[in-house]
């Protein structure tokens, strides 16, 4: 006994995609994951003022949306809580 497979050369039900749209649109919450790793990066590495302050402020505004959960922003409050001296031009740790 053969398995049958209906198959057609009817016209298939595409959605195409809009001129000058990109087809990967990553979900709100990953996207504002990887800002708030950017700014960490950033902030771990810089150790500057405005780094703290993106950090801060992608973080709160990422809470307020709901796309940081709440472990994340635990363990970024930590983070904040140590004061952290910037680091020195040409000097480097042994």
């Amino acid at each position: 006994m053969q398995a049958q497979h209906p198959s057609s050369s009817d016209n298939k039900a595409i959605t195409p995609a809009e001129q000058g749209s990109v087809t990967f649109k990553p979900p709100r919450p990953l996207l504002a994951t990887a800002m708030i790793g950017a700014a960490l990066i950033g902030y771990l590495v810089h150790k500057t003022p405005d780094a703290r302050q993106l950090l801060e402020s992608l973080a709160a505004m990422a809470q307020q949306l709901g796309d940081l959960s709440d472990r994340d922003a635990d363990v970024l409050a930590q983070l904040l809580a140590k004061p952290v001296a910037p680091q020195q031009k040409g000097v480097t740790a042994c």
